[in-house]
Protein backbone atom coordinates (compact mmCIF):
# COMPACT_ATOMS: atom_id res chain seq x y z
CA UNK A 1 0.00 0.00 0.00
CA UNK A 2 1.03 3.61 0.10
CA UNK A 3 1.03 6.76 2.04
CA UNK A 4 -0.67 9.79 0.51
CA UNK A 5 0.36 13.60 0.61
CA UNK A 6 -1.56 16.55 -0.52
CA UNK A 7 0.51 19.97 -0.31
CA UNK A 8 -1.97 22.84 -0.49
CA UNK A 9 -3.77 21.11 -3.64
CA UNK A 10 -6.61 23.73 -5.28
CA UNK A 11 -8.88 23.53 -7.99
CA UNK A 12 -10.36 26.82 -9.75
CA UNK A 13 -12.56 25.87 -13.22
CA UNK A 14 -13.05 28.12 -15.98
CA UNK A 15 -15.01 31.69 -14.72
CA UNK A 16 -12.79 31.98 -11.66
CA UNK A 17 -14.54 29.21 -9.38
CA UNK A 18 -12.81 28.12 -6.77
CA UNK A 19 -14.23 24.98 -5.37
CA UNK A 20 -10.87 23.69 -3.58
CA UNK A 21 -8.52 26.27 -1.45
CA UNK A 22 -5.37 25.39 0.15
CA UNK A 23 -6.15 21.44 0.33
CA UNK A 24 -3.14 19.95 2.82
CA UNK A 25 -2.94 16.37 4.80
CA UNK A 26 -0.10 13.87 5.23
CA UNK A 27 -2.18 10.38 4.94
CA UNK A 28 -0.15 7.52 6.22
CA UNK A 29 -0.37 4.03 4.88
CA UNK A 30 -3.07 1.98 5.71
CA UNK A 31 -4.70 4.49 7.13
CA UNK A 32 -8.91 5.12 6.61
CA UNK A 33 -9.67 8.83 6.14
CA UNK A 34 -13.08 10.02 5.79
CA UNK A 35 -13.57 13.37 3.98
CA UNK A 36 -17.13 14.63 4.91
CA UNK A 37 -19.39 17.86 4.47
CA UNK A 38 -22.24 19.19 2.85
CA UNK A 39 -23.20 18.82 -0.11
CA UNK A 40 -20.53 21.54 -2.52
CA UNK A 41 -18.00 21.75 0.40
CA UNK A 42 -15.37 20.40 -2.25
CA UNK A 43 -14.88 16.95 -0.75
CA UNK A 44 -16.16 14.63 -4.19
CA UNK A 45 -14.02 17.47 -6.62
CA UNK A 46 -10.88 16.67 -4.01
CA UNK A 47 -11.05 12.92 -4.27
CA UNK A 48 -11.40 13.29 -8.59
CA UNK A 49 -8.32 15.14 -8.06
CA UNK A 50 -6.84 12.41 -6.39
CA UNK A 51 -7.63 9.96 -8.83
CA UNK A 52 -6.67 11.94 -11.97
CA UNK A 53 -10.45 12.11 -13.21
CA UNK A 54 -9.85 16.55 -12.32
CA UNK A 55 -6.95 18.43 -13.21
CA UNK A 56 -5.04 20.31 -10.11
CA UNK A 57 -5.13 23.73 -10.98
CA UNK A 58 -2.11 24.19 -8.29
CA UNK A 59 -0.77 22.54 -5.57
CA UNK A 60 1.12 18.89 -5.44
CA UNK A 61 -0.32 15.17 -5.22
CA UNK A 62 1.84 13.26 -3.96
CA UNK A 63 2.47 8.76 -3.46
CA UNK A 64 4.90 7.37 -1.69
CA UNK A 65 7.00 10.94 -1.89
CA UNK A 66 6.66 10.88 -6.19
CA UNK A 67 4.63 14.03 -7.63
CA UNK A 68 1.92 12.70 -9.33
CA UNK A 69 0.08 15.51 -10.49
CA UNK A 70 0.65 14.85 -14.31
CA UNK A 71 0.43 10.87 -13.84
CA UNK A 72 -2.43 9.61 -16.10
CA UNK A 73 -5.39 8.24 -14.03
CA UNK A 74 -4.35 4.08 -14.62
CA UNK A 75 -0.36 5.31 -13.82
CA UNK A 76 -1.54 6.35 -10.37
CA UNK A 77 -2.47 2.66 -9.29
CA UNK A 78 -5.45 3.73 -7.59
CA UNK A 79 -8.86 2.04 -7.53
CA UNK A 80 -12.07 4.04 -7.39
CA UNK A 81 -15.47 2.92 -6.10
CA UNK A 82 -18.19 5.45 -7.35
CA UNK A 83 -21.91 5.70 -5.95
CA UNK A 84 -22.98 3.95 -8.42
CA UNK A 85 -22.20 0.20 -8.62
CA UNK A 86 -21.83 0.74 -12.77
CA UNK A 87 -21.45 -3.67 -13.07
CA UNK A 88 -21.60 -4.85 -16.61
CA UNK A 89 -25.28 -6.19 -16.40
CA UNK A 90 -24.28 -9.37 -19.40
CA UNK A 91 -21.46 -10.68 -17.02
CA UNK A 92 -21.35 -12.68 -13.86
CA UNK A 93 -20.04 -11.52 -10.32
CA UNK A 94 -17.29 -13.76 -11.36
CA UNK A 95 -16.34 -11.88 -15.08
CA UNK A 96 -17.15 -8.32 -13.79
CA UNK A 97 -14.44 -9.07 -10.77
CA UNK A 98 -12.09 -10.44 -13.45
CA UNK A 99 -12.34 -7.56 -16.29
CA UNK A 100 -9.79 -5.63 -15.51
CA UNK A 101 -7.48 -7.94 -14.79
CA UNK A 102 -8.01 -9.61 -18.36
CA UNK A 103 -7.54 -5.84 -19.39
CA UNK A 104 -4.24 -5.85 -18.20
CA UNK A 105 -3.42 -9.44 -19.54
CA UNK A 106 -2.83 -10.81 -16.23
CA UNK A 107 -2.12 -15.04 -16.33
CA UNK A 108 -5.68 -16.62 -16.14
CA UNK A 109 -4.31 -18.66 -12.62
CA UNK A 110 -3.74 -15.40 -11.23
CA UNK A 111 -6.87 -13.76 -12.37
CA UNK A 112 -8.56 -16.95 -10.60
CA UNK A 113 -6.25 -16.82 -7.27
CA UNK A 114 -6.99 -12.99 -6.96
CA UNK A 115 -10.82 -13.30 -7.55
CA UNK A 116 -11.63 -15.86 -5.33
CA UNK A 117 -9.41 -14.10 -2.40
CA UNK A 118 -11.58 -11.49 -3.12
CA UNK A 119 -15.03 -13.09 -2.93
CA UNK A 120 -14.10 -15.05 0.56
CA UNK A 121 -13.21 -11.29 1.66
CA UNK A 122 -16.13 -9.98 0.71
CA UNK A 123 -18.21 -13.62 0.98
CA UNK A 124 -19.61 -13.68 -2.06
CA UNK A 125 -18.21 -17.09 -2.70
CA UNK A 126 -21.79 -18.60 -3.55
CA UNK A 127 -22.89 -15.80 -6.26
CA UNK A 128 -19.59 -16.16 -8.35
CA UNK A 129 -21.92 -17.24 -10.93
CA UNK A 130 -24.96 -14.98 -11.05
CA UNK A 131 -25.57 -11.73 -12.63
CA UNK A 132 -25.88 -8.44 -11.08
CA UNK A 133 -30.01 -8.68 -11.73
CA UNK A 134 -30.15 -11.55 -9.57
CA UNK A 135 -28.32 -9.62 -6.49
CA UNK A 136 -29.14 -7.17 -3.65
CA UNK A 137 -27.98 -3.84 -3.05
CA UNK A 138 -25.33 -4.69 -0.65
CA UNK A 139 -24.02 -7.65 -2.58
CA UNK A 140 -23.38 -5.34 -5.66
CA UNK A 141 -22.15 -2.89 -3.95
CA UNK A 142 -19.34 -5.71 -2.29
CA UNK A 143 -19.21 -6.43 -6.28
CA UNK A 144 -17.83 -2.92 -6.99
CA UNK A 145 -15.62 -3.42 -4.11
CA UNK A 146 -14.77 -6.53 -4.87
CA UNK A 147 -13.48 -5.69 -8.28
CA UNK A 148 -10.85 -3.02 -6.77
CA UNK A 149 -9.67 -4.92 -4.20
CA UNK A 150 -8.29 -7.46 -7.45
CA UNK A 151 -6.19 -4.79 -8.73
CA UNK A 152 -4.44 -4.60 -5.48
CA UNK A 153 -3.59 -1.20 -5.92
CA UNK A 154 -1.83 1.58 -3.52
CA UNK A 155 -5.22 3.59 -2.59
CA UNK A 156 -8.37 3.11 -2.37
CA UNK A 157 -11.28 5.86 -3.12
CA UNK A 158 -14.84 5.51 -2.38
CA UNK A 159 -17.30 8.11 -3.62
CA UNK A 160 -20.48 8.04 -1.38
CA UNK A 161 -20.77 4.33 -2.04
CA UNK A 162 -23.77 3.42 0.36
CA UNK A 163 -25.50 7.03 -0.77
CA UNK A 164 -27.64 4.29 -2.65
CA UNK A 165 -28.89 1.71 -0.15
CA UNK A 166 -31.46 1.59 2.59
CA UNK A 167 -30.54 3.07 6.02
CA UNK A 168 -30.52 -0.84 7.41
CA UNK A 169 -28.29 -1.78 5.35
CA UNK A 170 -26.25 1.09 5.01
CA UNK A 171 -25.83 0.23 8.96
CA UNK A 172 -24.51 -2.82 7.59
CA UNK A 173 -22.14 -2.25 4.94
CA UNK A 174 -20.45 0.03 7.13
CA UNK A 175 -19.11 -2.35 9.63
CA UNK A 176 -18.08 -4.69 6.16
CA UNK A 177 -16.17 -1.93 4.65
CA UNK A 178 -14.43 -1.47 7.87
CA UNK A 179 -13.57 -4.89 8.09
CA UNK A 180 -12.60 -5.12 4.52
CA UNK A 181 -10.19 -2.15 4.86
CA UNK A 182 -8.56 -4.48 8.04
CA UNK A 183 -8.65 -7.46 5.80
CA UNK A 184 -7.00 -5.74 3.27
CA UNK A 185 -4.99 -3.31 4.62
CA UNK A 186 -5.20 -0.62 2.23
CA UNK A 187 -4.67 2.77 2.30
CA UNK A 188 -8.06 4.48 1.97
CA UNK A 189 -10.03 7.59 1.17
CA UNK A 190 -13.87 7.74 1.55
CA UNK A 191 -15.90 10.53 0.51
CA UNK A 192 -19.51 11.26 2.56
CA UNK A 193 -21.84 13.55 3.51
CA UNK A 194 -22.92 11.46 6.52
CA UNK A 195 -21.37 12.68 9.96
CA UNK A 196 -22.39 9.18 11.27
CA UNK A 197 -20.25 7.11 8.56
CA UNK A 198 -17.71 9.57 8.87
CA UNK A 199 -17.72 9.21 12.92
CA UNK A 200 -17.98 5.42 12.92
CA UNK A 201 -15.75 4.38 9.99
CA UNK A 202 -12.55 6.82 9.89
CA UNK A 203 -9.45 6.50 11.34
CA UNK A 204 -9.19 10.22 10.63
CA UNK A 205 -11.92 12.89 9.56
CA UNK A 206 -11.37 15.44 7.05
CA UNK A 207 -14.07 18.00 7.45
CA UNK A 208 -14.88 21.04 4.87
CA UNK A 209 -17.22 23.64 3.95
CA UNK A 210 -17.05 25.82 1.04
CA UNK A 211 -13.93 24.38 0.08
CA UNK A 212 -11.70 24.68 2.56
CA UNK A 213 -10.16 22.45 5.40
CA UNK A 214 -12.30 23.14 9.39
CA UNK A 215 -10.65 20.53 11.08
CA UNK A 216 -8.53 17.09 10.69
CA UNK A 217 -8.57 14.62 13.79
CA UNK A 218 -9.69 11.27 15.24
CA UNK A 219 -13.60 11.30 15.17
CA UNK A 220 -13.46 11.36 18.79
CA UNK A 221 -11.32 14.57 19.00
CA UNK A 222 -13.08 16.28 16.22
CA UNK A 223 -16.35 15.30 18.27
CA UNK A 224 -15.21 16.74 21.68
CA UNK A 225 -13.15 19.23 20.54
CA UNK A 226 -14.79 21.14 17.12
CA UNK A 227 -12.48 23.87 16.22
CA UNK A 228 -15.41 26.43 15.19
CA UNK A 229 -18.89 26.46 15.56
CA UNK A 230 -19.57 24.57 12.01
CA UNK A 231 -17.96 22.03 12.85
CA UNK A 232 -19.75 21.46 16.32
CA UNK A 233 -22.73 22.01 14.20
CA UNK A 234 -22.36 19.82 11.50
CA UNK A 235 -20.81 16.70 13.92
CA UNK A 236 -23.07 14.99 16.22
CA UNK A 237 -26.52 14.13 16.31
CA UNK A 238 -28.52 16.20 17.32
CA UNK A 239 -26.30 19.15 16.79
CA UNK A 240 -24.34 21.12 19.43
CA UNK A 241 -26.91 23.80 20.96
CA UNK A 242 -25.77 27.26 20.72
CA UNK A 243 -26.67 29.63 23.85
CA UNK A 244 -26.07 33.65 23.04
CA UNK A 245 -25.03 35.72 25.89
CA UNK A 246 -22.50 38.11 27.76
CA UNK A 247 -19.73 37.17 30.04
CA UNK A 248 -20.53 39.30 33.08
CA UNK A 249 -18.64 39.03 36.21
CA UNK A 250 -17.44 35.76 36.07
CA UNK A 251 -21.07 34.44 34.83
CA UNK A 252 -22.37 33.45 31.47
CA UNK A 253 -25.20 35.95 31.11
CA UNK A 254 -27.80 34.56 28.73
CA UNK A 255 -29.58 36.91 26.05
CA UNK A 256 -33.48 37.34 25.85
CA UNK A 257 -33.77 35.79 29.95
CA UNK A 258 -30.95 37.72 31.40
CA UNK A 259 -30.16 34.20 33.47
CA UNK A 260 -26.91 33.44 34.79
CA UNK A 261 -24.87 30.65 34.40
CA UNK A 262 -22.25 30.87 36.59
CA UNK A 263 -18.69 29.24 35.81
CA UNK A 264 -15.82 27.29 36.61
CA UNK A 265 -12.46 28.80 38.01
CA UNK A 266 -11.11 27.63 34.69
CA UNK A 267 -13.93 28.96 32.62
CA UNK A 268 -13.30 32.47 34.06
CA UNK A 269 -9.33 32.22 33.48
CA UNK A 270 -9.72 30.90 29.79
CA UNK A 271 -12.79 33.74 29.12
CA UNK A 272 -10.54 36.69 31.34
CA UNK A 273 -10.49 39.12 27.83
CA UNK A 274 -14.16 38.33 27.29
CA UNK A 275 -15.55 40.43 30.05
CA UNK A 276 -18.29 42.63 28.38
CA UNK A 277 -18.54 41.09 25.35
CA UNK A 278 -20.96 38.40 22.95
CA UNK A 279 -19.85 34.47 23.53
CA UNK A 280 -21.07 31.74 22.23
CA UNK A 281 -21.81 28.97 25.06
CA UNK A 282 -21.63 25.00 23.11
CA UNK A 283 -23.26 22.16 24.90
CA UNK A 284 -23.60 18.72 23.31
CA UNK A 285 -27.91 17.51 23.76
CA UNK A 286 -26.47 14.51 25.76
CA UNK A 287 -24.74 17.32 28.44
CA UNK A 288 -27.57 18.91 29.31
CA UNK A 289 -29.31 17.22 32.98
CA UNK A 290 -32.82 17.39 33.55
CA UNK A 291 -34.03 18.95 36.42
CA UNK A 292 -35.65 15.64 37.81
CA UNK A 293 -31.80 13.61 36.96
CA UNK A 294 -29.79 12.79 40.08
CA UNK A 295 -26.79 14.96 38.80
CA UNK A 296 -28.67 17.85 38.60
CA UNK A 297 -28.06 19.08 41.85
CA UNK A 298 -24.59 18.57 41.30
CA UNK A 299 -24.47 21.50 38.47
CA UNK A 300 -27.89 23.59 39.55
CA UNK A 301 -25.64 26.54 39.30
CA UNK A 302 -25.29 26.30 35.28
CA UNK A 303 -28.92 25.62 35.07
CA UNK A 304 -31.38 27.82 32.95
CA UNK A 305 -35.10 27.70 31.97
CA UNK A 306 -35.85 25.75 28.56
CA UNK A 307 -39.61 26.15 27.41
CA UNK A 308 -40.38 22.53 25.71
CA UNK A 309 -41.97 22.73 22.32
CA UNK A 310 -41.58 19.31 20.30
CA UNK A 311 -40.69 15.82 22.12
CA UNK A 312 -38.66 13.18 19.80
CA UNK A 313 -39.20 9.72 20.95
CA UNK A 314 -36.68 7.38 19.79
CA UNK A 315 -37.01 4.16 22.08
CA UNK A 316 -35.49 4.76 25.14
CA UNK A 317 -33.99 8.02 24.30
CA UNK A 318 -35.99 11.31 23.71
CA UNK A 319 -35.11 14.70 22.45
CA UNK A 320 -36.80 17.66 23.99
CA UNK A 321 -36.90 21.01 21.61
CA UNK A 322 -37.21 23.97 23.30
CA UNK A 323 -36.70 27.70 23.33
CA UNK A 324 -33.86 29.57 25.43
CA UNK A 325 -34.40 33.12 25.43
CA UNK A 326 -34.09 34.24 22.37
CA UNK A 327 -32.17 30.89 20.79
CA UNK A 328 -33.12 27.67 21.00
CA UNK A 329 -31.78 23.95 22.60
CA UNK A 330 -32.15 20.29 22.35
CA UNK A 331 -32.21 18.11 25.29
CA UNK A 332 -31.31 14.46 24.76
CA UNK A 333 -31.96 12.16 27.71
CA UNK A 334 -33.84 8.86 28.65
CA UNK A 335 -37.59 8.50 28.31
CA UNK A 336 -37.84 7.35 32.29
CA UNK A 337 -38.53 11.02 33.49
CA UNK A 338 -42.05 12.45 32.01
CA UNK A 339 -41.19 15.32 30.26
CA UNK A 340 -44.86 17.06 28.46
CA UNK A 341 -45.08 19.65 25.42
CA UNK A 342 -45.63 23.27 26.31
CA UNK A 343 -44.35 23.92 29.74
CA UNK A 344 -41.10 25.18 31.40
CA UNK A 345 -38.48 22.52 33.03
CA UNK A 346 -34.90 23.35 34.36
CA UNK A 347 -31.90 22.00 32.66
CA UNK A 348 -28.19 22.05 34.10
CA UNK A 349 -25.17 22.24 32.19
CA UNK A 350 -22.65 20.06 32.48
CA UNK A 351 -19.85 21.94 32.00
CA UNK A 352 -16.45 19.42 32.23
CA UNK A 353 -18.10 19.25 29.05
CA UNK A 354 -18.56 22.80 27.76
CA UNK A 355 -17.28 24.26 24.50
CA UNK A 356 -16.90 28.17 24.28
CA UNK A 357 -16.81 30.09 20.94
CA UNK A 358 -15.87 33.61 19.70
CA UNK A 359 -19.64 35.07 18.48
CA UNK A 360 -17.63 37.22 15.48
CA UNK A 361 -14.73 34.86 14.18
CA UNK A 362 -17.08 31.16 15.44
CA UNK A 363 -13.61 30.17 16.41
CA UNK A 364 -13.82 27.76 19.18
CA UNK A 365 -11.95 29.42 22.65
CA UNK A 366 -9.30 27.68 23.79
CA UNK A 367 -5.52 28.46 25.84
CA UNK A 368 -3.91 28.32 21.94
CA UNK A 369 -6.69 30.27 20.68
CA UNK A 370 -8.47 32.98 23.27
CA UNK A 371 -7.94 35.88 20.82
CA UNK A 372 -11.29 38.30 21.36
CA UNK A 373 -11.11 40.64 18.24
CA UNK A 374 -9.32 40.23 14.87
CA UNK A 375 -5.62 41.30 15.43
CA UNK A 376 -3.30 43.53 12.95
CA UNK A 377 0.41 43.86 14.40
CA UNK A 378 1.97 47.28 13.35
CA UNK A 379 5.97 48.02 13.74
CA UNK A 380 7.73 51.26 13.21
CA UNK A 381 11.14 51.98 13.97
CA UNK A 382 12.12 54.82 16.37
CA UNK A 383 15.31 57.21 16.05
CA UNK A 384 17.77 54.28 17.27
CA UNK A 385 16.20 51.67 14.51
CA UNK A 386 14.55 49.23 17.60
CA UNK A 387 10.68 48.06 16.48
CA UNK A 388 8.11 49.40 17.89
CA UNK A 389 5.20 46.84 18.58
CA UNK A 390 1.97 48.50 18.34
CA UNK A 391 -0.43 46.19 19.79
CA UNK A 392 -1.63 44.11 23.05
CA UNK A 393 -2.37 40.39 21.47
CA UNK A 394 -3.02 37.56 23.55
CA UNK A 395 -3.09 33.78 22.93
CA UNK A 396 -1.50 33.14 19.66
CA UNK A 397 -1.12 36.44 18.52
CA UNK A 398 1.16 37.22 21.76
CA UNK A 399 3.94 34.35 20.32
CA UNK A 400 3.18 36.31 17.00
CA UNK A 401 4.79 39.05 18.51
CA UNK A 402 7.37 37.69 19.98
CA UNK A 403 8.26 36.20 16.94
CA UNK A 404 8.45 39.49 14.86
CA UNK A 405 10.37 40.98 18.05
CA UNK A 406 12.93 38.38 17.69
CA UNK A 407 13.94 39.70 14.46
CA UNK A 408 14.45 42.80 14.91
CA UNK A 409 16.27 42.88 17.96
CA UNK A 410 17.86 46.47 19.53
CA UNK A 411 20.82 47.43 17.74
CA UNK A 412 23.44 49.22 19.51
CA UNK A 413 26.85 51.09 18.89
CA UNK A 414 30.11 49.44 20.20
CA UNK A 415 31.96 50.52 22.85
CA UNK A 416 35.77 52.12 22.19
CA UNK A 417 38.01 49.29 22.67
CA UNK A 418 41.27 48.87 22.83
CA UNK A 419 42.37 47.72 19.65
CA UNK A 420 45.27 45.55 21.09
CA UNK A 421 41.99 43.66 23.74
CA UNK A 422 40.27 40.64 22.24
CA UNK A 423 37.07 41.77 20.70
CA UNK A 424 34.15 40.45 23.50
CA UNK A 425 31.26 38.72 22.43
CA UNK A 426 28.20 40.30 21.77
CA UNK A 427 24.69 39.42 24.23
CA UNK A 428 23.05 36.92 22.78
CA UNK A 429 20.37 38.00 20.54
CA UNK A 430 21.69 41.19 19.86
CA UNK A 431 22.86 42.46 16.52
CA UNK A 432 26.61 44.33 16.84
CA UNK A 433 27.32 46.77 14.25
CA UNK A 434 30.35 45.99 12.13
CA UNK A 435 34.05 46.69 13.02
CA UNK A 436 34.91 49.15 10.21
CA UNK A 437 38.28 49.00 11.70
CA UNK A 438 39.03 45.22 10.04
CA UNK A 439 37.51 46.34 6.76
CA UNK A 440 40.35 48.65 6.78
Amino acid sequence: MASVQLIKVNKVYDGGVHAVHDFSIDIKDKEFIVFVGPSGCGKSTTLRMIAGLEEISYGDFLIDGKIMNSAAPKDRDIAMVFQSYALYPQMTVYNNMAYALKLRKVPKDEIDKRVREAAKILKLTPYLDRKPRALSGGQRQRVALGRSIVRRPKVFLMDEPLSNLDAKLRVAMRSEIVRIHEEVGATTIYVTHDQIEAMTMASRIVVMKDGYIQQIGEPNEVYKNPANMFVAGFIGTPAMNFLHGVMENGCFVLDGTGEKIKLTAEQKKLLKNYEGKQLVYGVRPENLIFEKSERFEKFKDCSFKLKVGMIELLGDIINVHGEVGAGKAILKMSNEYPVKEKTEISVAIDCEHARFFNATTGKAITPEYCEYEEVEITKSLDEDNVVIIQQKPQGLFAKAVEAVKSLFKKKTKPEPQNTSATESEPDQGEAVEPNTDDKK
